[in-house]
């Protein structure tokens, strides 16, 4: 793994101040040392994939999740998206259903959600690694507080963003968020744990729409 990934620059502006720090050095040797003894996903150059597809001045839209997919060939440094050809994950199967009975679209053919990324949709997880086959492996080791300062940072120094909150590790972010300056969606997370508690049915993406045109913006065109 690439313990150097690029970041775009226009990130490494708006966050420069965090990579200067302590936390960030010793997040740094930690993934050198796991990667002596570990498969971690996603790949190296993938880390930092959700930013560069979506530079700090197109954000319109954040989409929260937790940490990448543990599975072989999956992660690639977008929340809920998996790479072309690889089976849908059920939270994922699940966003999708509600995108169609949304916006009355077709169901997407695969799983790869970049389109959205380049449109504008930021899709973060707290963590931005993990283990092969151990979720939520790499926590408390900075990511966290990389990614709220992504979100403080966005809430700050930008105006009119959706940021959509699933379940409820992602809803406590909001506490991070200015919503006198922003859209926050919350929901229960899409997992088939969760998804029938008022997941399906919360339109978030035409409640995001219908949000971003009001204050003049492009909206995003969710059909993959």
């Amino acid at each position: 793994m690439n313990v150097n990934p690029i970041i775009h620059e226009s990130w490494k502006e708006a966050l420069r101040y965090e990579f200067t720090q302590p936390y960030m050095s010793e997040l740094k040797e930690f993934l050198v040392e796991e990667k002596k003894h570990y498969t971690l996903f996603p790949r190296g150059n993938d880390i930092f994939n959700a930013f560069n597809l979506c530079p700090f001045d197109t954000v319109k839209v954040v989409i929260l999740g937790q940490d990448p997919y543990h599975g072989e060939g999956q992660a690639h440094g977008l929340s809920f998206s998996v790479q072309q050809g690889v089976p849908l994950p059920p939270s994922l199967q699940n966003i999708f259903k509600e995108l169609v009975d949304d916006i009355r679209c077709s169901f997407p053919k695969n799983g790869d959600l970049s389109g959205w990324a380049t449109q504008g949709v930021l899709l973060l997880n707290t963590l931005l690694t993990v283990r092969k086959g151990e979720p939520f492996s790499h926590k408390e080791r900075g990511w966290e507080t990389f990614t709220d300062q992504v979100i403080k940072t966005l809430s700050a120094r930008r105006e009119h963003i959706v940021f959509i909150l699933w379940g409820a590790h992602a809803g406590k972010k909001s506490a991070l968020i200015d919503e006198t300056k922003h859209c926050i969606l919350k929901a229960p997370h899409p997992s088939p744990l969760s998804s029938y508690r008022g997941f399906f049915g919360s339109k978030p993406f035409s409640k995001t729409n219908e949000y971003l045109s009001r204050y003049g913006i492009l909206p995003i065109d969710w059909t993959l």
